[in-house]
């Protein structure tokens, strides 16, 4: 008589479920445990991200290479956030706070630092900006008047031409463009 064994089945689920199970906690304690924002250019295999020196300093964008060597690129007394690198690597545009105690524009810097640009001037909120896939244009999130919602606009990567992309009454953030 050939023996069988009737559990093989209900056993592998159950480990294939644990198995997931752990991947989606480790997931969910990666996405909780989100301190800073980065971005990943690609081939020059270095990191933006915003962070600050010390416990009351403010937030600045910095560079990194995987493997070690951190450099400053905005230096200033606002907050800066939410890099974002261009197809090329080159620049890198980010939302910066317009004064200690003002409104958040998009800035556009180079990538080893220097050539800061303004590209919205306005008096409401201007955030999490990201690059076309063409490097030509510009999309984020943000406020037509103080108390509105967020919308996504686009602009032209040197700044101007600005088109609200949508228009309703829920707040919309975030933007991130999808290849062609």
């Amino acid at each position: 008589m050939a023996k069988t064994n009737h559990w093989g089945a209900p056993v592998a689920a159950a480990g294939t479920l644990v198995a997931v199970g752990l991947v989606l906690l480790i997931m969910l304690m990666v996405v909780e445990a989100r301190p800073a924002e980065a971005t990943f250019p690609g081939k020059s295999g270095k990191i933006a991200y915003s962070g600050k020196e010390a416990t009351n300093a403010d937030y600045e964008i910095y560079s990194i290479k995987v493997g070690g060597g951190k450099v400053l690129l905005t230096d200033n007394a606002n907050n800066d956030y939410e890099p974002c690198y261009s197809p090329s690597g080159r620049k890198i545009v980010y939302s910066g706070q317009d004064g200690p105690n003002g409104d958040y524009e998009i800035y556009k810097i180079n990538a080893s630092g220097g050539g800061k640009v303004q590209l919205t001037h306005n008096g409401t909120e201007d955030l999490t900006p990201c690059y076309s896939p063409s490097g030509k244009k510009i999309a984020y999130s943000g406020k037509e008047a103080t108390n509105a919602d967020y919308e996504i606009y686009s602009i032209k990567v040197g700044g101007g031409g600005r088109v609200q992309v949508t228009d309703n009454a829920r707040g919309d953030y975030a933007p991130s463009w999808g290849s062609r």
